[in-house]
């Protein structure tokens, strides 16, 4: 005792130490090994998973043990651990007497906390100071942690056989399936695998790994855990041959969750999607049997979205064709990829331009060989209609309208609403894209036009619910983490809405109106016909080159956009939207089998006016034949008719005359639809019941109308010419040179061999062409409508 009191400060402080040391002896972090990434889709069933750094399948921690594996791995390992604290001192005398009869060491007489313990510090050698380290830090994880705590760190770190660690991926590589789905011999099975290193493997030692999980079954029956039925029932099932494949359903979703989430937050490595895992294979499916066709021309890669658009949540990932060679890189996620977005973004610049109040949807636009300064955009069958409506336009996909109707927008203007509206890859001033980009002067993506046609339907649907009004947040950038999700707003949010839009309701109406034809002409090639069950307003485009198709869709429920092309950015010939894209992007709508509703019409957002059937204006009282529509209600600033004219015509109405040349009185009034002339010449080929003005009478033809029919002329060929071409030396066929006139120096004039557009000039008016043998006609157009023609034959020259 003495000692005692002369130490006593020495022992309180060596016992004080020794019980920090026992405190903060337990690290921080049990577990810090690599984990796997691993992707579930909307129902928790898993997409992909990706192998952890060290090459091994665990799945991260997780808290919760199912309980039919919680009851067979306490029966099995462990039958007191809800009473211990971390060591089982009856289950290490049975150890030692055990171990003493068979003269070798044959139990361990390890508690589950141990055997958690060991594994955190990586399995060390056993050895007695090993064996007493566990022993502490077995009773001060006790303290620590719960119960069901201990039992989740043991499950989520206990080996299974291979490369296979913890429960989650035990259950997925041998099972296919959750850990909260497996039967109790399934349970069995994985309870007694982490103890037999002999049975480690599934492919060995079958029989002897059954009769182990069978004992633990009688067990579980034993302990009333189980009925005797079921105990039956669960000994006849199979064991598995071997561990599974994960599965790869969504192997581009996974690898972007990775890079973008789980690189930046090591604790967000199990992602729960918005995917549709049942609807993702099927387009995985329906991409891969495309794929059979389309690699015949030698096209290899493929991608498809699908949005719900009232959430904006992504249904389907699938970033490339599963099964294409791994030459052509399948790996390549294309829904990321900034590509040429060729015609796709046409309908963004239609509603703009009618929520800008610009024009009705039926203003006509010029439709004719055009010169923007060095820029000259050609239609995709390089014909000419003359003058065609804005609706037409979008619905037959033209581009010489589309630049006319862009530079009456204006390029930033038009730039500043595709960002706003969602589109991230526009990261050049406007003026480095010009009018080229309505037509694929820009880069897009799957992602962003995704979003932008999720935006405009969501605009439209959600107008009706919200009273009229707006939410900023209709357009916004989609989404893929089902934690994210969100709807409509309830009505206690939505005091933050607005009553005006980027886009109005009724403007998009239109615009999804005029993308409802699904009979689409050749400007894309071929005439293509979908028939469908389903209201889909949709969009193809084709970018330069043929190096990528495109085609996006959309219903009150879902947008679909669809990418077809080469990763390498090849272009084939065939390699157009209407052509590649469309028939997957009908495919996918038959799959989906939408309701077979549309969207409602914003009537308060909309007025009534008059529009003249031509021109498609707002009426004039020039215009004869009328419409009453409804329009959106900022179309009643748009201009009113200026191609319907009043003239004066002679008392028989076959000729046009002036007060210089007939009394007023004699004179008959009449309304005539008036394209500017250039127009005019090409929109009487396509409309045989217009109308030109008639020509002045004679005594009423001045001066000035004798100089207008004298400033073009054909110099060469003279009418009637036959012209002989010669051979040359290498057997090829020598050119004609073809030569014109006009009054005006920098007068631009429009070549045409037999009815085809083949060129134009501008000051030397000299083109040489190559016709074939026989008659033609060659005919000259200048800016104004005056038009020349000559009739010439071509004769070969033999020796």
């Amino acid at each position: 005792m003495g000692f005692l009191k002369r130490h006593k400060l020495k022992f309180l402080s060596c016992l004080a130490l020794l019980l920090l040391a026992y405190w903060y002896c337990l690290p921080a972090q049990l577990f810090n090994k690599p984990v796997s990434t691993v992707l579930f889709d909307r129902q928790k069933d898993l997409l992909a998973a990706r192998i952890a750094a060290d090459g091994q399948w665990r799945f991260p921690h997780n808290d919760s043990v199912p309980p039919k594996f919680k009851a067979a791995i306490i029966a099995y390992e462990d039958k007191r651990f809800e009473a211990h604290y971390g060591v089982d001192v009856w289950a290490i005398f049975r150890a030692i007497r055990l171990n003493i009869k068979k003269g070798k060491t044959v139990s361990g007489g390890s508690t589950l906390t141990m055997q958690t313990i060991r594994m955190s510090r990586n399995n060390p050698k056993r050895t007695f100071f090993e064996k007493i380290k566990e022993l502490l830090l077995a009773t001060r994880i006790e303290w620590a942690y719960s119960k069901d705590k201990i039992l989740a760190f043991y499950a989520s770190n206990a080996p299974f056989g291979g490369n296979v660690v913890g429960l989650d991926a035990a259950a997925w590589k041998y099972f296919a399936r959750s850990s909260k789905q497996l039967s109790w011999a399934e349970s069995c099975m994985l309870a007694v695998l982490p103890n037999s290193p002999a049975l480690i493997h599934v492919s060995r030692n079958r029989k002897r790994l059954k009769e182990k999980r069978d004992w633990l079954l009688d067990k579980l029956c034993a302990n009333g855990q189980l009925d005797s039925l079921s105990c039956q029932l669960a000994k006849m099932e199979s064991l598995p041959d071997k561990p599974k494949a994960l599965p790869r359903t969504c192997p581009h979703l996974l690898e972007r969750v990775h890079l973008d989430i789980v690189q930046k937050d090591k604790s967000q490595a199990v992602v729960q999607s918005t995917i549709d895992g049942r609807l993702q294979q099927e387009v995985n499916d329906l991409l891969d049997r495309h794929y059979q066709v389309l690699k015949t021309n030698e096209i290899y890669n493929a991608a498809a979205l699908v949005v719900s658009v009232e959430t904006g949540d992504v249904l389907v990932y699938a970033g490339n064709v599963p099964s294409a060679a791994v030459q052509h890189s399948p790996s390549v996620d294309i829904i990321q990829a900034a590509r040429s977005s060729g015609s796709i973004l046409k309908p963004f610049l239609y509603a703009s331009m009618l929520h800008d109040g610009l024009m009705t949807p039926e203003t006509i636009y010029p439709d004719i060989p055009s010169h923007f300064g060095a820029y000259h955009p050609k239609n995709f069958d390089e014909s000419y209609s003359g003058a065609v409506k804005a609706n037409k336009v979008i619905s037959k996909s033209l581009n010489i309208p589309s630049v006319h109707m862009l530079k009456q927008y204006g390029i930033s203007k038009f730039a500043d609403k595709l960002r706003k509206i969602g589109m991230t890859t526009l990261d050049q001033a406007a003026s480095h894209y010009g009018l080229t980009l309505v037509l694929g002067g820009a880069e897009t993506s799957l992602w962003d036009l995704g979003a932008m046609y999720a935006g405009m339907a969501r605009n439209l649907s959600n107008n009706y619910h919200y009273n009229g009004w707006y939410d900023q947040a209709n357009f916004r950038p989609l989404n893929f983490i089902q934690a994210q999700s969100k709807g409509r707003l309830e009505k206690k949010d939505q005091q933050e809405l607005r009553k005006h839009s980027f886009l109005s309701a009724s403007s998009i109406w239109h615009t999804f109106e005029s993308m409802q034809e699904l009979v689409r002409p050749n400007e894309e090639v071929f005439w293509k016909h979908f028939p469908s069950a389903h209201r889909v307003a949709w969009k193809t485009g084709t970018s330069f080159g043929f190096r990528d198709a495109w085609a996006v869709g959309c219903t009150p429920q879902y947008v679909v956009a669809v990418w077809v092309g080469n990763a390498d950015g090849e272009g084939r010939p065939g390699l157009v939207g209407v052509q590649a894209a469309a028939p997957v992007l009908f495919d996918i709508f038959n799959v989906l089998n939408p309701e077979r509703i549309w969207f409602d019409e914003p009537y308060d957002e909309e007025i009534k006016v008059s529009i003249c059937d031509k021109s498609g204006h707002l009426a004039s009282e020039n215009c004869e034949a009328t419409t009453v529509r409804y329009v959106p209600a900022s179309c009643s600033q748009s201009s009113t008719c200026p191609y319907h004219q009043l003239v004066y015509l002679s008392a028989d109405k076959k000729h046009r005359v002036h007060s210089d040349c007939e009394s007023p009185a004699r004179m008959q009034q009449a309304n005539y639809f008036i394209l500017p002339p250039t127009q005019s010449w090409y929109y009487r080929k396509k409309h045989p019941a217009y109308q030109s003005l008639p020509d002045y009478r004679s005594d009423c033809v001045g001066q000035m109308m004798q100089q207008k029919k004298s400033r073009l002329d054909i110099v060469y060929p003279q009418n009637g010419m036959k012209i002989f071409i010669p051979t040359n030396l290498d057997e090829s066929k020598s050119k004609t040179v073809f030569e014109a006139k006009h009054s005006q120096l920098n007068a631009v004039l429009y070549w045409h061999l037999d009815n085809e557009y083949v060129g134009e000039t501008k000051e030397l008016h000299h083109l040489e062409l190559q016709p074939s043998k026989g008659k033609h006609r060659i005919t000259i157009v200048d800016e104004k409508g005056t038009s020349v023609h000559r009739d010439f034959e071509i004769l070969e020259l033999t020796e």
